[in-house]
């Protein structure tokens, strides 16, 4: 009987949290980081300390009570004393790795707190994509993926109070296991990115490893990796051949976008296997359609084509695939994308694994908007892309003079460079991203708002509050396609695999999926928050 414990994900959109125990085998099936719950008592000023190690995240039920499943610098034993009555406390002897879908902070930041003895298993596209993203951003002590800055417990100058601290040591960083290619297939400059970086004097750094994951001997399970698609590069779903049969864990994946084939390809190969459960995202699971990736193309170039000014296009460029339409819209409006350094760092390293992926030195259409600072000494990483491409660099003041000539790669936290840039009246901001999730979100729109209105921009694509509902306009439709299937493609890709249960999650409204599969044969299983499912 394999036995699966639920720890985050349930009734929610991310925080995945699953373990799986087969005998004496355990796997963890992400470990991501619970926006929901984070947000009903944390804000931009109110954070989780990282002085008090992993209490806080324990306390507050974002990380489930599991002694010995953590980092012994951030959690130690006698953390654990308080948690003994809870319901969810136990000891966990050993865990044989993590099976990470994708690089989305809500299925991957709170590894940051698992032993570094917990190999994390991924796609090659995933792991670089943490590492750039730990590489070229301020990340806090809950979403250190790749690797992580250990810590002591001691007394700060002057405190009488013990904290966790710096302890001065190198970085650490995790062991990765690839499931998709083999390490020959990475490049002399791959290998070369993933075993060095901004933190130069690591001492324990470690090679990518990849081994062939089927019959691994140092993983006791069976293991197949089944790359999907979805809005960041890299996401795949989980086989696992259990004592029971087969168990498939979906991730995050979609039918409608550029690689929707090897979605397809997915599900073929998981019917082959006839699953006894498939555990499913169910995000988008009320709609009845999505907006394709080539519909956003349409759309945003119409838009553009005819504008006069400055344009603004807000989308998140982890979704590499968003950034490569915009680049095709800039060649096809004669203008040039202006994106940030992150977006240049991580475009740059996707590159490593994908050779048509645009070389920015090379594209014509692209530049790098270098923002106002007011650091003395950037970061190395920074340093180094504004060396390689000195010549791309682009101006507020070159922006200014040239207005029509530029799409700026900004979201709602850039907006401040706009009385550097000085925009003319007349400027085309266009939203490409998704819809509020709440009421926070909700409140930077209307602050988004408010700086095109000052700006004297129109928007295009933005949602606006009417009768107290965030509503897009109709004539505005048709600028995102989302990272997650429609409720039409769920319960089409859920029938095709055909297990014996369907255990949904990642959704607000697993239950629609027992009204769907009522006639299919097929039972459904809605697990609860910290519960327990036997398969």
């Amino acid at each position: 009987m394999v036995k699966l414990t639920f720890y985050g994900g349930v009734n929610e959109i991310g925080g995945n949290k699953i373990l799986l125990e087969d005998e004496k085998r355990s796997l963890l099936l992400d470990f991501g980081f619970p926006y929901k719950k984070y947000k009903l008592y944390y804000e931009e000023f109110l954070k989780p300390r990282g002085g008090a190690g992993i209490l806080d995240p324990l306390f507050m039920g974002m990380l489930p009570p599991l002694e010995g499943l953590y980092r012994d610098d951030i959690a130690p034993a006698e953390i654990f004393g308080q948690f003994q009555n809870n319901p969810s406390y136990r000891k966990i002897d050993k865990v044989d790795g993590v099976l990470l879908t994708h690089a989305h902070l809500d299925h991957s930041a709170h590894i940051s707190f698992l032993r570094e003895d917990i190999p994390v298993y991924s796609t090659a596209e995933t792991a670089f994509i943490t590492k750039a993203i730990q590489d070229s951003g301020v990340t806090d002590f809950d979403k250190q993926v790749c690797y992580y800055s250990p810590v002591v417990r001691d007394y700060p100058i002057g405190c009488k109070q013990v904290a966790c601290i710096s302890s001065g040591e190198s970085k650490r960083q995790r062991q990765f296991y690839l499931g998709d290619i083999e390490p020959s297939a990475l490049s002399l400059a791959a290998n070369t990115f993933w075993t060095s970086g901004f933190w130069e004097k690591t001492t324990r750094q470690k090679e990518i490893v990849s081994r062939p994951i089927i019959n691994d001997k140092e993983n006791p399970f069976n293991l197949r990796c089944f790359p999907v698609d979805h809005s960041i590069p890299g996401a795949c779903a989980w086989g696992i051949e259990t004592s029971s049969g087969w168990i498939i864990y979906s991730g995050d994946l979609r039918l409608h976008g550029k690689r929707a084939a090897a979605t397809r390809h997915f599900v073929e190969q998981a019917s082959s296997l006839h699953p006894c459960a498939l555990i499913i995202e169910g995000t988008n699971i009320q709609r009845l359609s999505n907006v394709t990736e080539q519909e956003v193309f349409a759309n945003a170039l119409t838009a553009i084509i005819g504008a006069k000014e400055l344009v603004i296009a807000d989308f998140s460029a982890k979704d590499v695939d968003r950034l490569l339409t915009f680049l095709q819209i800039a060649r096809d409006s004669n203008r040039k994308l202006a994106i940030l350094p992150k977006d240049a760092y991580l475009l740059k390293t996707m590159r490593l694994l994908d050779l048509e992926i645009p070389d920015i030195a090379l594209d014509q259409n692209i530049v790098i908007y270098q923002d106002t600072t007011a650091a003395k000494s950037p970061a190395i990483w920074l340093r180094k892309i504004y060396e390689e491409y000195a010549g791309k660099l682009v101006l507020a003041q070159d922006v200014n003079k040239a207005q029509s000539e530029f799409i700026l790669c900004f979201s709602f936290f850039d907006l401040n460079e706009l009385p550097s840039i000085n925009p003319q009246a007349g400027g085309l901001y266009l939203y490409s991203s998704s819809e509020p999730h709440d009421e926070e979100q909700e409140i930077d729109f209307r602050r988004l708002g408010n700086w095109f209105k000052y700006f004297g921009f129109r928007s295009f694509g933005l949602l606006r509050e009417h009768n107290g509902l965030w509503q897009i306009p109709d004539e505005e439709r048709g600028l995102h396609a989302s990272g997650h299937a429609c409720g039409t493609d769920l319960f089409s890709i859920a029938k095709n695999i055909h297990p014996k249960t369907i255990i949904p999650v990642h959704s607000e409204y697993p239950q629609l999926y027992i009204k769907e599969m009522a006639q299919s044969g097929i039972n459904v299983v809605l697990p609860e928050e910290n519960g327990i499912v036997e398969v």
